[in-house]
């Protein structure tokens, strides 16, 4: 049974920074992409950055220089490194997979950036 575990969101201030992780079991993240999603208040699901079995990265342009994405294969892990975070992206995020055509989500992880 495949299974992603997110952990790491919160309540934080504008300009502050805050870091995600996603732990697989079941699945093997360095076999495929994975990479993270996000949902904001009466918005569409939408790409947030990708990691692939390369480790090349992708990311929204509405992230881009402050965003970063990471994988720890050892651990089964990745994670999304958020810095000078912005009230627009406050949403809940998720973790996803993509292997041999099929996709897997984790239950999402709430971020909400305020003062």
């Amino acid at each position: 049974q495949v299974q992603l575990v997110e952990s790491g969101g919160g309540l934080v201030q504008p300009g502050g920074s805050l870091r995600l992780s996603c732990a697989a079991s079941g699945i093997i993240f360095s076999s495929g992409a994975s990479g993270w999603y996000r949902q904001g208040p009466g918005k569409q699901r939408e790409l947030v950055a990708i990691i692939t079995s390369g480790s090349s990265t992708l990311f929204a342009n509405s992230v881009k220089g402050r965003f970063t994405i990471s994988r720890d294969n050892a651990k089964n892990t990745i994670y999304l490194q958020m810095n000078s975070l912005k009230p627009e992206d406050t949403a809940v995020y998720y973790c996803n997979a993509n292997l041999g055509g099929n996709g897997y989500w984790g239950q999402g992880t709430q971020v909400t950036v305020s003062s």
